[in-house]
């Protein structure tokens, strides 16, 4: 049960780093592979508010969410947006290059050596039934189950949100029928990075610990739980998410003569993603589509 509880924790936070890699890809066809390193940023602005500006923690996570969701867009502006009759391939690297010109910008102006997160609230712990949980733990959990409800209330409800469902179908017909496509694509990046930027300061609390190259592992996990999930699809992304936190917490927990597994719990998530492409390519929700020529 414990380890379900740990798992659930993980997850959530995949979960959240996964939601933005989905909906980008929903919306332009492109694997950001910078997302991760927006996940990054969002966890040194959290230590910065938290740590220069004294602030409270949840002020600080709302303001690296805006400072993240920012960063987005001027990376889809200044990155993306040139390229989007380009090749996919174009894309791709450009997506890298973004990866390590964010990492390398950080390990330039803080080091390349971690830091310790500021332990911005005071940790209580909880026992029932066998199961130890942690004020903390519960925050994390809680907060992005609030996130993720936020997101699929925007996406459902709100003006944004149908203009957002329309371009990922078809952006032509979407720009014939009124609605800005660049504005659109941009809120994506911005509710994607949002997203990610909460993940980066949720996970520096928990583990309070973060360094420039932090957002390298967990951002080509949360890819896996996308793709597994169903790679454009909002509650396959969840979904992913939460079933790679399970993983990778069973794999670290094993006993006996299986504790070696523990040293390879970054392989077991990516022979899954092995295997999902083999088996299931288009994700647990996913649907295939034949391609017209």
């Amino acid at each position: 049960m414990q380890i379900i509880v740990n798992g659930l924790i993980l997850g959530s936070v995949y979960a959240l780093i996964a939601l933005g890699y989905t909906m980008v890809y929903g919306i332009i066809k492109l694997i950001n592979f910078a997302h991760g390193d927006v996940y990054m940023m969002g966890a040194f602005m959290g230590y910065y508010f938290i740590n220069s500006l004294h602030m409270n923690f949840f002020v600080a996570l709302i303001l690296s969410m805006a400072g993240c969701a920012l960063l987005g867009m001027a990376i889809e502006f200044l990155a993306y947006r040139p390229l989007r009759k380009s090749t996919k391939v174009a894309a791709l690297i450009t997506a890298i290059g973004v990866s390590f010109l964010l990492e390398n910008v950080m390990i330039y102006f803080v080091g390349s050596a971690s830091r310790q997160f500021p332990s911005a609230i005071k940790v209580s712990k909880y026992a029932f039934a066998g199961v130890t949980i942690t004020n903390v733990q519960l925050m994390i959990l809680v907060t992005a189950v609030i996130l993720m409800v936020l997101l699929q209330l925007i996406v459902k409800k709100t003006k944004m949100g149908k203009a957002m469902r329309a371009v990922s179908v078809e952006a032509d017909a979407a720009r014939l029928m009124g609605i800005n496509v660049d504005r659109t694509i941009s809120f994506t990046f911005a509710l994607g990075s949002a997203l990610a930027g909460a993940a980066g300061v949720l996970i520096g609390l928990y583990y309070g610990s973060i360094d420039p190259l932090m957002g390298m592992a967990p951002g080509l996990k949360a890819f896996v739980a996308a793709v597994l999930g169903g790679i454009g699809i909002i509650p396959g992304a969840a979904l992913g998410g939460i079933v790679i936190g399970l993983l990778e917490t069973v794999a670290q927990s094993l006993p006996g003569k299986l504790s070696w597994v523990a040293g390879y719990k970054d392989a077991v998530v990516y022979a899954v993603l092995i295997i999902i492409l083999l088996i299931r390519p288009a994700g647990i929700l996913g649907k295939n589509v034949k391609e017209k020529v």
